[in-house]
């Protein structure tokens, strides 16, 4: 008798067919440098970010960010998204993938699992950044902020990657770091991994982190 064929990750679990990664804080370590084109891009208007309140909201679209900042409601956001994104994109060459992330995606695609990103941020970040890590060609989709008619916790944005991939969400692997994006992939009826300490562990639904 021939033995089982080994699992391709050992936190891939059976019966899985795609692969749903996050991008920011999830497939690149973005969290420092978002959190800084956003201070940026506020201090001309007298705000001061908060470090504790930003972490607490982390994973969110900047629009659903200054949607809820505190004293941020009567602020011009088109010219501070337009001014965090121009600092970002300044600093695409310092992206680096996170590798517990990195070694999961290349187990999945080596194991023949359709793989898709579900960013709650915009297409002018995700996809320069994605040819930035060359890591384009590693998705058969790509869904972003503009893609979903609601944004994380809402599972909108993985439902609709795993419509692109025609999966159903069952068979659908998510990875996400933020609660928020934690809460979306267990919405959506996903497995959801989470990184803690840089590690992939499973995140179970309703569990705090």
């Amino acid at each position: 008798m021939h033995p089982a064929p080994a699992p391709p990750h050992p936190l891939i679990p059976p019966g899985t067919r795609a692969l749903i990664l996050d991008y920011d804080g999830t497939l690149a370590d973005t969290t420092g440098n978002n959190e800084r084109a956003l201070r940026e891009a506020l201090a001309p208007y007298g705000i001061a970010l908060d470090p504790a309140w930003y972490q607490q909201h982390v994973g969110r679209s900047i629009h659903d960010l200054l949607a809820q900042l505190p004293g941020a409601g009567a602020l011009p956001h088109h010219q501070i998204i337009a001014a965090s994104r121009r600092r970002l994109l300044a600093s695409l060459h310092t992206l680096r993938a996170i590798p517990a992330t990195l070694s999961l995606l290349h187990a999945a695609r080596n194991a023949g699992l359709l793989c898709a990103i579900a960013s709650g941020a915009s297409s002018a970040l995700v996809h320069p950044a994605l040819d930035a890590l060359r890591l384009r060609s590693f998705f058969d989709t790509v869904v972003v902020r503009e893609d979903a008619p609601r944004g994380k916790p809402a599972p909108d944005l993985y439902l609709e990657a795993a419509r692109r991939l025609g999966i159903p969400p069952v068979q659908c692997l998510a990875v996400d770091d933020a609660d928020d994006g934690i809460t979306a992939g267990h919405r959506a009826g996903m497995t959801v991994l989470t990184l803690t300490g840089g590690k992939l562990v499973p995140a179970h639904a309703g569990e705090a982190r």
